[in-house]
C-alpha cells in the first residue's frame, strides 16, 4: 500500500472525529440528538484511564480467549462438516437437513440451550461464540468445495493418488480461497455474539464491562468499549486475512488497476508516439456500363 492511500485512511478517520467532536461539541439537536453524546475528549480521557488498570487487561483477555477458542471450534468443525456434504451424498442427506434448519437461527437465540447444556457461563458463552461462526465457515466450505472443477481430481487418480492424497491436495487444497472468506465472515460474527453473550451472561468481558457501564450512566466507559471492541475485531479480521494470503500464495493476483511509478516513467521516457501514416488511397477503376 503506498503512502498516498495510507494517508487516505488516515485523513477518513480523522474527519469521522472531527465531526464527531463538531456535533457533541456544539451540542447539535435536531433530527439525531448529540447532546448527552460524549466528545472525543472525554472518550480519550476515559480511555486513559482505563489503559492503566488490570481490569480493563483483564476483560481483554477474557474476551480474547473465548472468540479464540469458540472460532477455532468453528473452524475446524465448519470445514469438516462443509467438505463431507459438499463431497458425500450420505453426508449431504444426514447433515443437510439439520444445517438448513438451525442456520436461521441466530446464536444469541442459543442463550437459554447454552444455559440448560453447559454447567459454567464460560462454556456457554464459548459454544454460542462457536454456533455463530460455524455456519458461515460451513456454508463457505461447501460452496468452494463444490464449484472445483473435476479435472483435478481425476489428473491426481490418473497419476495413482489415493482419496486422501485428492482430498488434501486437491479438494482442501483448491477450496482454500473460499473456506478463508467463510473463516473472515466467521470471525466477525464471531465477536458480534461473544460481545452480547458477556452482556447477557457474562462475569468479566469487554461486553459485560460495557453494559455495566450503561448500567451505570457512564457513557464515555460505554464508547471505551465500543472502540476496544472495534480494535479487537479489526485485528483478529486482518490476522484472519493475512493468514488467508499466506495460505493462497501460490495462486495468481489480478494485476493492480493503476499503472505503477515505474510504468509511468517508462512511459515518459519513450517519448510521444508517433502517428503512423494514413494509408494510401486504393484507385477505383471506371467500369463500363452493362448494356
Amino acid at each position: 500500500m503506498n503512502i498516498v492511500r495510507r494517508l487516505v485512511r488516515v485523513a477518513s478517520l480523522a474527519a469521522a472525529l472531527g465531526l464527531w467532536q463538531l456535533l457533541t461539541t456544539l451540542d447539535v439537536d435536531l433530527w439525531l440528538r448529540f447532546g448527552q453524546f460524549p466528545t472525543v475528549g472525554e472518550v480519550a480521557s476515559a480511555f486513559g484511564d482505563r489503559v492503566g488498570t488490570a481490569p480493563y487487561w483483564q476483560d481483554l483477555v477474557h474476551s480474547l480467549r473465548r472468540i479464540l477458542v469458540g472460532f477455532l471450534l468453528a473452524a475446524v468443525l465448519g470445514v469438516t462438516a462443509g467438505t463431507a456434504i459438499a463431497r458425500s451424498r450420505w453426508a449431504a442427506d444426514l447433515l443437510g437437513p439439520l444445517v438448513e434448519v438451525a442456520r436461521p437461527i441466530p446464536a444469541i437465540a442459543l442463550v437459554p440451550v447454552a444455559i440448560l447444556l453447559l454447567p459454567t457461563n464460560e462454556q456457554g458463552i464459548v459454544f454460542i461464540t462457536c454456533a455463530a461462526a460455524f455456519f458461515p465457515v460451513l456454508v463457505s466450505t461447501r460452496h468452494a468445495v463444490r464449484a472445483l472443477t473435476p479435472v483435478w481430481e481425476e489428473a491426481v487418480l490418473t497419476m495413482g493418488g489415493g482419496r486422501l492424497r485428492v482430498l488434501f491436495s486437491v479438494v482442501l487444497r483448491g477450496a482454500l480461497p473460499g473456506i478463508f472468506g467463510g473463516l473472515s465472515v466467521g470471525i466477525g460474527v464471531g465477536w458480534i455474539c461473544v460481545i452480547s453473550a458477556e452482556m447477557i451472561s457474562g462475569e468479566y468481558g469487554v461486553g459485560y464491562r460495557t453494559w455495566q457501564d450503561y448500567t451505570v450512566v457512564d457513557y464515555p466507559g460505554v464508547f471505551v468499549g465500543m472502540a476496544t471492541i472495534g480494535a479487537l475485531g479489526w485485528l483478529t479480521s486482518t490476522a484472519v486475512e493475512v493468514l488467508g494470503r499466506r495460505a493462497t500464495a501460490w495462486l495468481p493476483r489480478p494485476p493492480e488497476r493503476a499503472p505503477s511509478r515505474a510504468a509511468r516513467r517508462a512511459v515518459r521516457a519513450a517519448g510521444p508516439v508517433e502517428s503512423l501514416p494514413a494509408p494510401a488511397p486504393v484507385p477505383v477503376l471506371d467500369k463500363e456500363p452493362v448494356a
